[in-house]
């Protein structure tokens, strides 16, 4: 497939290599930035967290800082955001080279447009079933200004399937990580497996950071990880951002279910029929009810 360079595509979003992203004022993410990511250094300390946007991002983001509580500074108070900061969202100013190891990193970008060195380095990958996603985006999109509103969820579904979207097409995504996955050293999670167990989920990323913690640790940071506790910590739920940023209408972490989605039945198999063609090669499988999970 063809690779089309940067277009603009409306106030809020544009397109540059096949992903679609956001404008954002307040960062340094230009088609020159994205591009010189290609030759970003990276150290063999890096850890990169990567998500399709609304798959558990943050909350990955909160249980790592937890993690490496004993690597970061304690003189600052730092919220989760500037322990883990986004890799193509650059604020303006900050340089990442002068920052200290072990640097921890969360992304959006698709497999294709992440650093050539970060092969064969530490990447925790979530994934989450799409009809969530999708159900979330009005959600957010009262939270953010960079999100575009739509009017319906018609709209929402028909941008989301054709990947006009903040991180394009959910479903370029999940494959081409998943189908690159042997270049990396890499961890996938499911949302819906965190949600039901998050204990586990803890524990494994903990294992795959070369953590060794007490019970009584990850006790600590499974009870502070809850949706309840994550929805009020000022230092995780993002509500601290400036108003030039959010619209403070909405709420940054939300819980929602694609099950939502089943009273609009049209649109539940318009959903349906483009997700088996474009998944019918993907050996991927998803949770749809946690009710599945035994």
């Amino acid at each position: 497939m063809v690779q089309q360079k940067y277009k603009v595509l409306s106030n809020q979003l544009f397109s540059h290599k096949g992903m679609v992203l956001p404008f954002h004022y307040a960062c340094d993410l230009t088609k020159e930035s994205l591009d010189s990511l290609e030759h970003f250094e990276i150290r063999n300390s890096d850890v990169y967290i990567v998500t399709f946007p609304k798959s558990g991002t943050v909350w990955t983001q909160r249980i790592v800082t937890m993690l490496y509580d004993d690597d970061l500074p304690k003189d600052v108070d730092l919220v989760t955001m500037k322990c883990i900061p986004w890799l193509e969202y650059l604020a303006k100013g900050n340089n990442y080279n002068s920052g200290p190891s072990p640097r921890l990193f969360c992304s959006h970008l698709q497999e294709h447009l992440v650093p050539r060195g970060l092969h064969e380095k530490k990447v925790i990958y979530i994934t989450r079933n799409p009809k969530d996603i999708l159900v979330s985006y009005p959600h957010f999109s009262k939270f953010l200004l960079t999100l575009e509103q739509h009017k319906n969820m018609e709209e929402t579904l028909e941008k989301f399937l054709c990947g006009w979207v903040g991180g394009g097409s959910w479903f370029d995504h999940v494959k081409g990580w998943y189908t690159n996955h042997d270049k990396y050293n890499i961890l996938f999670l499911s949302y819906k497996k965190m949600i039901k167990d998050l204990r586990s989920a803890v524990m494994k990323i903990s294992d795959f950071l070369g953590k060794s913690l007490p019970d009584a640790a990850v006790d600590k940071v499974v009870g502070k990880a809850t949706f309840k506790n994550m929805k009020s910590d000022p230092k995780a739920n993002y509500e601290f951002l400036s108003n030039c940023i959010t619209k403070k209408t909405g709420h940054f972490f939300t819980r929602v279910s694609g099950k939502l989605l089943l009273n609009h039945l049209s649109q539940n198999e318009r959903f349906d029929k483009a997700f088996e063609e474009r998944m019918k090669d993907s050996p991927l499988r998803f949770i749809w009810d946690i009710t599945e999970l035994h």
